[in-house]
């Protein structure tokens, strides 16, 4: 069946523009991101139709304009409408939030909300925009449970039904693209911040990810174009990128919160507070009754590229709000040695072992995180980091080989 899918994805699916060579690196190279390439080649993709855009505060240039507003100005493009996912267009909603309908007030265009909106009722909202083209551009930040991806995936099937067309504007994966880490989910837990059984940290661009979900999961392909990157290697943090950086999401303040996000964002799924309300969300972990034991305990462990600091702090929202806490903050000084899952399990590990505190949220989160009862049963059972993450390596390697097809960087 995949082969006769690709069959039918090589003639729906279009790529603007090609990666960049290691002569053009080796003579200057500068990244140019998809909606650089789409405009210096005139929004050619974009000729003849109307169109809406699929976006938040990160769908910027590198001088810090919306591209939304940019579009809006020019003549070349028919833009009629605007579709803003969770946190909304401009941002304004804090976590499990949007902005709901609106005329956005700097360019009188439409806003529609898409969060928590999918198959036929997305659809609907396509139709009655009146577009022709769907274009995304967000920023993502390389984890499963992020959930623009999964906006790129449910407006992808949306688009589909509607008879649409769709056209994704690529940016970098801030914490590379070398490989996919942790487990992969498995269907039975698919939600929101997991639709389809790809690993917890994919190592894709958004580009890369709407090609594997047009080929391995969309039950009919939508007419897709990805407007690639030029001059971008997946060995490459963001900060190689040249761009500026804005928070997609209210707690995800800097590029060093999404290099500890895939692994740390599993606290959701404990009572413990993963550091929302600090300024240092994902980094700063912690609960009442935890002491410096915890950072010394998963120091022990010899985690390659991390240090633990034990840390004290009071969350201005969220859990623990306002009372002071104890724990740890992360502290990454070898970004390539560093592996964000494990160091995840191992915080995991060890905090169920210091703290007698310690308890998972009483809907299971955790599993919808990972992706299925593994996790949570294993450390339940007194498994080592070591054999957490074993358990999840066929998985994890099936996952790898179906990826390495849809990889359009070197």
């Amino acid at each position: 069946m995949r082969l006769s899918r690709r069959t039918l994805l090589a003639a729906t699916t279009g790529a603007v523009g090609l990666p960049a060579t290691p002569a053009a690196a080796a003579a200057g190279r500068q990244l140019r991101t998809g909606f650089e390439r789409l405009a210096a080649g005139g929004y050619a993709p974009l000729d003849g139709q109307r169109v809406g855009v699929v976006t938040n505060p990160t769908g910027i240039t590198r001088d810090v304009r919306h591209i939304v507003d940019v579009m809006h100005a020019d003549d070349r493009v028919n833009l009629i409408a605007v579709f803003g996912p969770e946190h909304g267009f401009r941002g304004t909603a804090q976590a499990g939030g949007s902005e709901g309908r609106y005329d956005d007030p700097a360019t009188g265009l439409p806003v529609y909300d898409t969060y928590l909106k999918s198959g036929q009722p997305l659809a609907d909202i396509f139709t009655a925009s009146g577009v022709d083209t769907v274009v995304f551009d967000i920023q993502d930040v390389g984890a499963r449970f992020y959930t623009y991806i999964w906006t790129l995936y449910d407006c992808m099937a949306a688009a589909r039904l509607a008879g649409k067309r769709f056209v994704v504007l690529d940016r970098p994966n801030p914490v590379t693209g070398r490989a996919a880490q942790g487990p992969v989910l498995h269907k039975e837990f698919a939600t929101f911040v997991g639709r389809e059984p790809i690993a917890q940290a994919h190592g894709m661009t958004v580009a890369e990810l709407a090609r594997l979900f047009n080929g391995e999961f969309l039950a009919t392909p939508v007419p897709l174009e990805t407007v690639l990157m030029s001059g971008w290697r997946r060995s490459e943090f963001y900060d190689a990128s040249g761009l500026p950086w804005v928070p997609p999401s209210p707690n995800m303040p800097t590029a060093d919160t999404a290099l500890v996000y895939s692994g740390t964002c599993l606290f959701e799924g404990t009572n413990l507070s993963e550091g929302r309300g600090t300024t240092r969300p994902f980094e700063l972990l912690g609960a009442e009754g935890i002491d410096r034991s915890w950072a010394e305990a998963v120091g022990q462990l010899g985690l390659p590229g991390v240090h633990f600091r034990e840390a004290y702090f009071a969350p201005t929202f969220s859990k623990f709000q306002g009372r002071t806490i104890g724990g740890v903050q992360i502290h990454v000084h070898d970004r390539a040695a560093y592996d964000p899952v494990r160091t995840g399990i191992a915080l995991l590990v060890t905090a169920k072992e210091v703290w007698s505190g310690f308890t998972w949220r009483a809907d299971h989160w955790i599993d919808k995180l990972t992706g299925s009862t593994g996790v949570r049963t294993m450390i339940d059972a007194g498994a080592t980091v070591d054999e957490v993450v074993a358990a999840w390596q066929d998985e994890l390697a099936a996952f790898r080989r179906v990826r390495e097809e849809y990889l359009v960087y070197r």
